[in-house]
């Protein structure tokens, strides 16, 4: 491999757009997706719903995240691969900007790799944190 080409592994694309993501590099972001990439949040989520296009889950998802979250980073640490097939387990961390919450909770992330890009994104995350989180006066749980 030369040194400006990048590992197309799917471990290697997804921790990319790990990587791009808590750098805030939304250029980088969209260059690990697919043009037909569909990226789903989960029922619950605040952003939940299915997005299409790199451009679209930038803009409805991560730019989103930002203005509602600050420091919003999802820490990548356990990689399971089969095939084209990765799940990482995570954990998002981010204070609420409205009420000044913090976030601190578990998820699980399974992405399709095919040709080196992201074509699919589902998130499991424990939507009742996340929503506490956002609620002003809600009883935050550790």
């Amino acid at each position: 491999m030369g040194l400006n080409q990048f590992d197309d592994s799917p471990a290697a694309v997804v921790r990319r757009q790990y990587l791009a993501s808590a750098a805030g590099d939304l250029a980088a972001l969209r260059e690990t997706l697919a043009p037909d990439v569909e990226w789903t949040e989960m029922a619950g989520f605040p952003l939940a719903g299915t997005y299409r296009t790199p451009e679209g889950v930038t803009t409805a998802v991560m730019e989103r995240l930002g203005k509602d979250w600050k420091g919003w980073i999802a820490h990548d640490d356990t990689y399971v691969v089969d095939g084209e097939n990765v799940v990482v387990l995570a954990r998002y961390t981010a204070t609420h900007r409205a009420t000044g919450n913090p976030l601190n909770v578990r998820v699980a992330h399974h992405f399709t790799v095919r040709g080196g890009l992201i074509v699919r994104f589902e998130q499991f995350v424990d939507t009742a944190l996340v929503r506490d989180a956002a609620t002003a006066g809600a009883e935050i749980r550790p």
